[in-house]
Order: C-alpha cells, then sequence, then structure tokens
C-alpha cells in the first residue's frame, strides 16, 4: 500500500506545482509554505512536508491546495490521527473531492476502521473511476474483511487502467485463490512474474496455486525458487516443506519444516508437518518432541494426538500411546460434524 500511497502523494505534488494559477489565491506565506512541504513530498521528506504544509494552512485556512498533500503527508509521516481529523473535515468542506476522500479512507484503514474506509474509497472510486490508486486500495480493504469476490472487481478495475503493475495481478490472483478460481490465480501470478521477476512472494503464491490443483511438481518448483530468494521466510518454507511432504520426500521434507520451526516458534502445523516426516523416516523420537510441540501450540486439534499414539507406539511406551489414543478419541468426538463425519486433516 505504502508504494501506491507514495505514488499518489508524488503525482499530486507535481499537478499542484504545474497548474497554472495553483497559488493565485495565497497570500507570500502560504505560498512560500505549501511549496516548500510540495517539494519535501518530492523528494520523501514527510517530516519536513508536514511542519511546512502546516504553517501553510495556518496563514490560509481552509484552502483545498493546503490541506489535500497535507492530508497525504500526515499519512506518510505516520501521524494517522491527524490525517483523520482533517480527512473527516476536508470530507465535509469539500464532499466532491476524490482525492479527499481516498486519504480519509487510507487514515481509516490505518486505524483498523474497514468499514469507514469501505465507505470513503468506495466514495472515491465513484468520483474517480480511473483513479487506479483508489481501486487498487478499495481492494485492499475488502480483502482485509475477506470479501474476495468484491475485491476482485475492484483489482480488474485497477488493471484496466494499470495492466503493468504486477503487485495488482498478484493481489488479485488471491483473490481468485480465495474464489476457487485456481485456474485463473496461477495466470495472474503469472503475468506479476514476467512483469516484475522479483515481485514479492510471486513464486509462493503460484506455488500455492499449483499445489491446490494438485500440480505438485510445478509446485515444488515454484517453492524452490521463493525458498532461494526468501531462506528465512518461515511461511514459504513451511508450505514448500508440506508439499514436499506430499510428494514423499521426507527427508527434504523434514529439513524444511525443521528451519521453519526455527524461524517461527508458534506454527503448530509446521510441527505437525515435521513430527509426521520424521514418523515416516523411522526417527521416532525427535517425532515425539515435534508432536508434542504441536500440542501444545494447537489444544483443541485431534490430529497431533493421533500421530503421537502411533509414535508412542513405535518405541513401546503403551501406556502413553493408550493416553493419546483416548485424548484423540476425546477431541475427535468433540469437533463438529459436517455432511456426517467429523472433521480433522488426513492422518
Amino acid at each position: 500500500m505504502s508504494g501506491h500511497l507514495a505514488k499518489t502523494i508524488l503525482l499530486l505534488g507535481a499537478l499542484l506545482m504545474a497548474a497554472p494559477g495553483w497559488s493565485q489565491t495565497l497570500s507570500p506565506q502560504a505560498e512560500a509554505s505549501l511549496r516548500r512541504g510540495l517539494e519535501a513530498q518530492e523528494r520523501g521528506d514527510f517530516a519536513a512536508a508536514v511542519p511546512a504544509l502546516e504553517e501553510a494552512d495556518q496563514a490560509e485556512p481552509n484552502q483545498l491546495t493546503i490541506q489535500r498533500p497535507l492530508l497525504f503527508a500526515y499519512l506518510q509521516a505516520g501521524k494517522i490521527s491527524q490525517a483523520m481529523r482533517l480527512g473527516e473535515a476536508a470530507a465535509a468542506r469539500w464532499p466532491q473531492d476524490a482525492e479527499v476522500h481516498h486519504g480519509l479512507g487510507l487514515a481509516y484503514f490505518k486505524l483498523g476502521k474497514n468499514d469507514e474506509a469501505q465507505s470513503e474509497l468506495g466514495q472515491a472510486v465513484k468520483l474517480a473511476p480511473a483513479s487506479f490508486a483508489s481501486h487498487f486500495d478499495l481492494a485492499l480493504v475488502l480483502l482485509t474483511i475477506q470479501n474476495y469476490p468484491s475485491a476482485a472487481r475492484e483489482l480488474e478495475l485497477a488493471i484496466k487502467v494499470d495492466p503493468t503493475d504486477a503487485l495488482a495481478h498478484i493481489l488479485l490472483g488471491r483473490a481468485y485463490q480465495n474464489t476457487n478460481r485456481s485456474e485463473d490465480a496461477v495466470r495472474q501470478f503469472q503475468t506479476a512474474l514476467r512483469l516484475d521477476p522479483n515481485v514479492q512472494l510471486g513464486h509462493y503464491h503460484l506455488a500455492f496455486a499449483y499445489e491446490s490443483l494438485g500440480r505438485v511438481d510445478q509446485a515444488l518448483y515454484e517453492y524452490r525458487a521463493e525458498a532461494s530468494r526468501n531462506p528465512d521466510n518461515a511461511l514459504v518454507l513451511y508450505h514448500y516443506g508440506h508439499c514436499l511432504l506430499d510428494s514423499g520426500d521426507w527427508q527434504a521434507s523434514a529439513a524444511q519444516l525443521q528451519r521453519a520451526t526455527e524461524l517461527d516458534g508458534s506454527n503448530g502445523d509446521a510441527f505437525y508437518d515435521l513430527g509426521k516426516a520424521l514418523l515416516t523416516g523411522g526417527e521416532t523420537e525427535k517425532a515425539i518432541a515435534a508432536l508434542q510441540a504441536a500440542i501444545r501450540l494447537r489444544p483443541p486439534d485431534p490430529s497431533p494426538h493421533y500421530l503421537l499414539a502411533r509414535a508412542f507406539e513405535k518405541s513401546g511406551r503403551k501406556a502413553e500411546a493408550a493416553a493419546e489414543w483416548a485424548r484423540f478419541a476425546e477431541l475427535k468426538k468433540a469437533q463438529p460434524v459436517t455432511g456426517g463425519m467429523a472433521t480433522g486433516r488426513p492422518q
């Protein structure tokens, strides 16, 4: 989001400074402060932009040409509450200004006020339907609240405005993936990688889509590519290890999953898969330790108890195995029933 917000601010500053007569209604003091603020925005120096634009606002209150860039400067400087207050007043004063609604929507979004953010960014889209940034940022809100079909529509509109934005294609692919449109998701991730081979987590998302389609070899290729770029990303390594485990390569899987658990000790699923891989390879004691960690992290999950019972049996610890079988049955019975069967992952 920040990259697109920065581009919005820089474009706004350039337009304001280039427009004929942009400062004709301002006093010399306000004009000088405004120019300093806009120049600071162009440099990306938002800490300097804020006081300069505040000086301009004090010299000439209630001027759109001052308050609009000040709103975005507040956002980039991390002064989100100030941005919200200014945005609310500006939106009431200039209800037809798309950029004001856009900035206010971003302030609400940063404050976790997703309903208000959706409303303001929706208004920005109505007022400026050709704005890439408005469609893109509205889609971010919709993705956050898991309204994937609406997010996909906004991203499709954003891409019509700018088809070269790799991140927009990544996010559209994610929206498709979450609405069971995996083939469409694959095409979006492939497009993103063509546009920018270094787009953030591009190979990871493509791998995940391939895996969901059962195209394991292609998924492994993409996970390997992402892991080489992000060797310390625990989530990437977990999914890579999971896919390796599904492919039958328990040794390679265990190596990736071990590293994933070292990087993130809070992922119970990674410990579960690590235990499963180690148990498959006959490393029973290590499997027991991993499965016990999974249980500590995911107490209501019956699956680690099932594998732990098997591990205890393999190591001859019959009493402990019996206790785990009983605990597994208890938790399995307590799970919600769907379609006549208790839910749970494959053992």
